[in-house]
């Protein structure tokens, strides 16, 4: 399967259970509505959170306007994560995608926890190393790869961290993506997204199910994104 587009890893770096349950044992819980923002860049790092229930994109604002959306968020990721290790502004923002409902850790908390687990910051940086490769990975996608290949890249990475097999090598991605949410993973203006997806439709590529995308072939998806 194709690897994460930027910043994705965050779907699907949940911290090891014992972990995860010991640093969010006495979490705060929080609660968006959908389209309610939980911060912006350049806010204050004042704690990391955990996804219980909903979906949230990650965000920064694209040079020729509108936003580029580095991750989509689900259940079980970590967000907010690097501003407890470098002591940094919030590096891009989140927003809720639909209603969702977090669990909240103060960086006093975060950083007791990492001095009785030295290991997670290797964890950690482990994850940043990935997430550094996926951004060169976005760059070479941004500047080389047609418009087809940068739809499929993020259709691809949604497959990757949401898809289910439903038989016959068909990936359905359990999670509702907007066009518009697809356009700014890719890069693309949204009335592209829609005459790809119309093309890919036809050849049977690319399916929605009551709402979900479910790609059909995803094999010649991949050949998109090498061409």
């Amino acid at each position: 399967m194709a690897k994460p587009s930027p910043g994705s890893e965050s779907l699907l770096a949940a911290l090891p259970a014992e972990w995860s349950q010991s640093l969010f044992a006495k979490a705060r819980p929080v609660s968006l509505k959908a389209d309610q923002t939980l911060f912006m860049v350049g806010d204050e790092g004042d704690g990391c959170y955990r996804v219980e229930e909903g979906l949230l994109k990650a965000s920064i604002a694209a040079p020729a306007g509108g936003e580029r959306i580095l991750a989509i968020l689900g259940p079980r990721s970590v967000v907010g994560e690097l501003s407890m290790i470098d002591g940094g502004p919030r590096s891009a923002s989140v927003t809720a995608l639909r209603d969702s409902k977090l669990s909240f850790v103060g960086r006093s908390a975060f950083e007791a926890f990492g001095q009785s687990r030295p290991e997670l910051y290797h964890h950690v940086a482990t994850l940043l190393a990935q997430r550094l490769r996926d951004t060169d990975n976005a760059l070479v996608a941004t500047n080389f790869l047609s418009l087809k290949g940068r739809l499929a890249r993020a259709l691809l990475s949604l497959a990757e961290a949401f898809g289910r097999d439903i038989g016959q090598g068909r990936i359905l991605i359990r999670q509702k993506v907007s066009q518009s949410d697809l356009a700014a993973m890719a890069g693309i203006a949204r009335e592209n997204v829609s005459r790809v997806l119309n093309d890919w439709t036809g050849r049977s590529l690319v399916r929605r199910l009551a709402g979900y995308y479910c790609l059909e072939n995803r094999a010649a998806l991949q050949r998109e994104t090498e061409e």
